[in-house]
């Protein structure tokens, strides 16, 4: 039986947008990953946890829907959107991530 795998269709991609005195500031935006990938988005985050996620299943096979998965066991275990806090059946609280991305 294969293993499950915590697949999230959504997160926050790092964009840039014009400051009113010139120049650029960084911000958050959450999108579709597969829509990101297309708009050559490179710095992604958990949209919940704000914590690393990897990216995987971008390879393009048919039938293959690009997806980000949490890099850290902790931030899986204590986001919402976390496979392991969905498993978890001690009534744990969902948090932030201890080291979040910038």
């Amino acid at each position: 039986m294969a293993a499950e795998r915590e697949k999230m269709f959504e997160c926050e991609v790092k964009r840039r947008r014009q400051k009113e005195g010139g120049g650029y500031e960084p911000f958050w935006k959450i999108k579709n990953v597969a829509v990101a990938l297309s708009d050559s988005d490179t710095e992604f985050r958990c949209k919940d946890c704000f914590g690393a996620v990897k990216l995987l299943g971008r390879n393009g096979k048919v039938g293959t829907v690009p997806y980000v998965e949490h890099k850290l066991t902790t931030d899986s275990e204590y986001c919402v959107s976390g496979l392991l806090f969905k498993k978890a059946t001690d009534g744990r609280e969902a948090k932030p991530s201890e080291h979040p991305v910038e």
